[in-house]
């Protein structure tokens, strides 16, 4: 009996110890996971260090300088080449019109007629008093003749011979002025006939047949204007004059011959005219009310499409830059000074600020003058991501058309105004 009560004991003191050291590693485990859960922000080194960030993506394109045309788009209107107001040189009845209103005439071509009767009887007044003048004449030289052979001989006086002498020079200056009347009534004649004095198209006439007209008169009897070939006047800013002569005179454009430069039009609705015209000359002086400069330019108008007064817009060669730097405006934005800034990736392909000088934009890319180099990496997409300093993974971006033609010809360049 006694053996068992010692058993039992043993037996419920092992138990206990059991209890014991289960409740013990329960109370461990728990601390442990709480100590995991706050950890004081420390991982286990069995964990190892965090995995390095990536550096962002972003795409580029090389600066490429190549020849770029530069062209301005400036405003003007039409002008004829010629333009004729046909006015009567004497006066009377209108007795035919002789062209049809809108129609081409050629140079010469019978306008008007004038009833000449009054101017063919002046002139046939002044037919005859000539014939009177040069039968006065015959008579006053004979006797003049007779007298110079007689004064010889003393056979008569040397004032008689005097005064033949004058009145065959009286009679002399009378024939020439018959002549001189004879020629003006001829003229006056001919002037009833109104001949259109250069080709042209000829526009309507408010006077028909029976209208008087006075000679010289100020309402014109039609217009002629001559339309091919046909003048355009555009204004350019006495400004970018200036601007335009200083890149000439730093050599950042070459200049093009100023009686060759190629002009392009622009019709009002936009359209391409198909004919290609030339600058003629540019005037002297400012317009004081605009500031501007007024440019006249040649085109061709055989079929007649463009008719004096119309608006146009002519796009005028200014240059050829040589070495011009075309980037797309995705890539250039401006600080809020108002400067134009851009990222490139430079050494170690970390992310470099630029300050850009932008001369204009030319279609969807700016024509760079200083702040980019030939070779840089200009950032065009992720400029976002992109951080001055930080390194960024780089990414080469299509160029679009332009890059293709830049290699083989100019690129045309147009700024509007």
């Amino acid at each position: 009996m006694i053996k068992s009560e010692i058993c039992s004991n043993l037996n419920r003191g092992v138990l206990m110890e059991t209890t014991d050291k289960i409740k013990l590693l329960a109370l461990m485990g728990l601390l442990a996971g709480l100590l995991g859960l706050t950890g004081c922000g420390k991982q286990s080194p069995a964990n190892g260090p965090p995995p390095a960030a990536t550096p962002p993506e972003v795409g580029v394109v090389v600066v490429t300088p190549a020849p770029v045309t530069l062209t301005r788009e400036l405003s003007g209107r039409t002008a004829p080449h010629m333009i004729a107001e046909v006015r009567p040189q004497v006066g009377g009845i209108i007795q035919e019109r002789l062209f049809t209103e809108g129609s081409d005439v050629k140079a010469g071509q019978l306008l008007f007629r004038i009833a000449p009767a009054t101017y063919q009887a002046a002139l046939n007044s002044a037919l005859a008093a000539q014939a009177r003048a040069e039968a006065n004449l015959l008579p006053a030289r004979i006797k003049e003749k007779r007298l110079r052979e007689l004064v010889r001989i003393k056979a008569v006086s040397q004032q008689d011979y005097d005064d033949a002498q004058a009145t065959v020079k009286q009679a002399e200056a009378e024939v020439a002025v018959n002549k001189a009347a004879v020629e003006t009534a001829r003229i006056n004649l001919a002037f009833t006939q109104v001949t259109a004095p250069i080709s042209g198209r000829i526009g309507r006439s408010a006077f028909t047949v029976g209208a008087l007209v006075t000679a010289n008169q100020a309402a014109a009897l039609a217009t002629i204007q001559q339309l091919d070939p046909l003048y355009v006047d555009v204004t350019q800013s006495s400004a970018e004059l200036l601007r335009l002569k200083r890149s000439l005179a730093k050599g950042e454009i070459k200049s093009h011959d100023a009686g060759e430069a190629k002009v392009k039009l622009l019709l009002e609705d936009g359209s391409p005219y198909p004919e290609e015209g030339i600058l003629k000359f540019s005037e002297v002086t400012v317009e004081q009310s605009t500031g501007s400069v007024t440019l006249r330019t040649l085109f061709p108008n055989p079929q007649g499409l463009l008719l004096p007064g119309m608006f146009v817009r002519a796009i005028l060669e200014e240059g050829v830059d040589e070495q011009g730097i075309l980037v797309p405006q995705q890539g250039v934005s401006h600080n809020p000074k108002g400067e134009a800034t851009a990222l490139v990736v430079g050494a170690e392909d970390k992310v470099e600020p630029r300050i850009l000088k932008v001369d204009r934009a030319i279609g969807d890319q700016w024509l760079v003058r200083e702040g980019l180099n030939p070779g840089d990496r200009l950032i065009v997409e992720g400029v976002q991501k992109a951080k001055p300093g930080t390194p960024v993974k780089v990414v080469m971006v299509e160029q679009g058309p332009h890059a293709a033609a830049a290699a083989s010809e100019p690129i045309p360049a147009v700024a509007k105004q």
